[in-house]
C-alpha cells in the first residue's frame, strides 16, 4: 500500500487524538512560524517610522481579502477532495485539483489588475496624510501584482492535506516563511548592498517569500508520488467541478472576506478617534495571530479527517473529531487570553510602542481577549460545517461575528460612550452571538445529515 493510500486508510481507523495530532501538529506549527513572520516584519516595519507601521496596517484589509480568495477557493477543493476520496472516487479526485490550480491562476490575475490601477482610492477613504497613503499604495500594489506565487502555492498546500498529506504542506509554508524572515532586514534596510527600500522592501520580501515557496511546492509535486495527480493531459474544464467547489469555497471566501469590510468599517470608526486606534487595531491583528494561527492548522488536520468519515458515513469518527478538536482549540485560546490579559505591555513593546499606542492598545488587547475562548468552540464547529458541504452554515456565523453584529456594536458603543476603550467591548458581544448561531446549526445539521450515519 503506497504512504498516501495508507494515510487514506489512517483517517478511518487509526486512534483519534493521535491521529488529529499527527495530522495537525505540522500545519500548526507551519501557521506559527507564519505568525512569526507576520510579527517580526511589523517590527521591522516600526523601525522605519510609526507612518510606515500605520501603511502597513491600514493595507491589512487588502491583504486578507486576497487571502481570503487563495484559502477560500483552496477550502472548496480540500473538501471536495476529501469527499471524493472517502467515497471512492480517485479520478473525480484528480480533476477538482487539477480545477484547483487553474481557479487559483485566474483569481491572481483579477488582483493583479487591481494592484496595478486601483488602489489609492482605497488608503485615500480612512487616511489624509500623504505620506502613509503614498507607503500604503507602494506597498499593497506589488503584492497584489506579484500575488501567483501565495495562491499556487496556498492551492498546492490545501491539495495535498485533503489526502492526509501534512508534511509538505508544513515544509512549503516554512520556506515561504523563513524566506520573508531572512529578506525582510535585507530590503527593508538595505543590507549586503542592497538598497535600503523600506515599505516596499517589506513587500519584496513577502512576494519573493511566497514565489520561492511556490517552486518549491511545485518541484515537489512534479517529483514525488501523491495520491492526487495533476495533469494537463487529458485535462477537461468542467462547470460542474467549478460548481461543487465553490458551493463550499464561496461561502468559505466570503466569511473569510468579511474581515476586509469589519476591518474598513472599524478602521473607519476607529480612525474617527486617532491614527493610533486603528494603528493598534492593525496591530491586535497580528498578535493574535500566534493565538489563532495554532487553531488554524488544527483546522487543516481535522477537516480532512471530517470529510473523509463524512463520505465514509462514519458518525462516530465524525463527532470523535469535532469534540476533540474543541478540546484541544480550548487549551490554546485559553492561554491565548491569559497572555492578553497579564503582558499587554511586552506584547506590544514588540513594535516599539509609544505612549500613545501603549495607552490605546493596553487596554484593547485586555478587552477583545475576553472573546477568545468562544472563539475556539465557532472556529472548529465552521470547520464541521465545511467538511460536509455546508459552508453556508460558517458564512452566517462568520457574518455574525464580523459583520451584522460586531460593527453596529462598535458604532453604537463609540457614539453612546465617545471613548475608543468602550469599541473594543463590542468583538465579545459579538462572539457570543455567533457562537449561540453555531450551536443552532450544529443541532440543525446532526438532524438531517449525521444523526442517521
Amino acid at each position: 500500500m503506497s504512504g498516501d493510500a495508507q494515510t487514506q486508510n489512517r483517517m478511518g481507523t487509526a486512534k483519534m487524538l493521535p491521529l488529529i495530532f499527527s495530522m495537525a501538529l505540522p500545519a500548526m506549527f507551519s501557521m506559527l512560524v507564519q505568525a512569526l513572520y507576520n510579527i517580526v516584519d511589523s517590527h521591522y516595519v516600526s523601525q522605519v517610522s510609526e507612518k510606515a507601521l500605520a501603511a502597513v496596517s491600514l493595507a491589512f484589509p487588502i491583504q486578507n481579502l486576497l487571502t481570503a480568495f487563495a484559502v477560500g477557493t483552496a477550502v472548496g477543493v480540500t473538501s471536495l477532495i476529501s469527499r471524493r476520496l472517502g467515497q471512492g472516487r480517485r479520478q473525480e479526485a484528480c480533476s477538482a485539483a487539477s480545477h484547483g490550480i487553474l481557479l487559483g491562476l485566474v483569481t491572481s490575475l483579477v488582483f493583479a489588475i487591481y494592484g496595478a490601477f486601483f488602489t489609492e482610492p482605497f488608503f485615500r477613504m480612512f487616511e489624509t496624510d500623504a505620506e502613509i497613503v503614498h507607503m500604503g499604495v507602494q506597498y499593497i500594489s506589488i503584492c497584489c501584482v506579484l500575488s501567483f506565487g501565495c495562491f499556487v502555492v496556498i492551492m498546492v498546500e490545501k491539495i495535498l492535506q485533503a489526502t492526509g498529506n501534512m508534511l509538505w504542506p508544513m515544509v512549503f509554508q516554512l520556506v515561504g516563511a523563513v524566506a520573508n524572515i531572512v529578506l525582510d532586514p535585507v530590503f527593508i534596510f538595505g543590507w549586503f548592498g542592497m538598497p535600503a527600500m523600506g515599505v516596499v522592501g517589506a513587500a519584496v520580501a513577502t512576494v519573493a517569500g511566497q514565489i520561492i515557496s511556490m517552486v518549491f511546492s511545485l518541484i515537489v509535486l512534479a517529483v514525488r508520488p501523491h495520491a492526487i495527480e495533476i495533469t494537463l493531459k487529458g485535462f477537461r474544464f468542467s462547470w460542474e467541478t467549478v460548481k461543487n467547489i465553490y458551493a463550499v469555497g464561496l461561502p468559505s471566501i466570503v466569511m473569510q472576506a468579511i474581515g476586509t469590510v469589519m476591518t474598513m468599517a472599524m478602521n473607519a470608526i476607529l480612525s474617527g478617534f486617532s491614527t493610533a486606534a486603528y494603528t493598534v487595531f492593525g496591530l491586535y491583528f497580528k498578535l493574535q495571530s500566534f493565538v489563532f494561527m495554532p487553531v488554524f492548522g488544527l483546522n487543516q488536520g481535522l477537516l480532512p479527517i471530517m470529510g473523509f468519515n463524512f463520505g465514509a458515513k462514519d458518525k462516530k469518527r465524525l463527532l470523535a473529531a469535532l469534540f476533540q478538536g474543541c478540546l484541544i482549540a480550548l487549551v490554546i485560546m485559553t492561554a491565548g487570553m491569559l497572555a492578553f490579559l497579564f503582558l499587554p505591555e511586552q506584547l506590544l513593546g514588540i513594535f516599539n510602542a509609544s505612549g500613545e499606542l501603549l495607552e490605546t492598545g493596553v487596554p484593547a488587547l485586555r478587552i477583545i481577549c475576553t472573546c477568545f475562548i468562544f472563539a475556539a468552540l465557532g472556529i472548529v464547529s465552521s470547520t464541521l460545517f465545511q467538511a460536509v458541504g455546508r459552508g453556508v452554515y460558517s458564512l452566517v456565523v462568520s457574518l455574525m461575528r464580523q459583520l451584522v453584529v460586531l460593527v453596529p456594536a462598535a458604532w453604537l458603543l463609540a457614539a453612546a460612550f465617545g471613548r475608543v476603550d468602550a469599541v473594543w467591548w463590542a468583538f465579545p458581544i459579538a462572539e457570543t452571538f455567533s457562537l449561540a448561531a453555531s450551536i443552532v446549526f450544529y443541532f440543525r445539521l446532526y438532524r438531517a445529515q449525521i444523526k442517521d450515519l
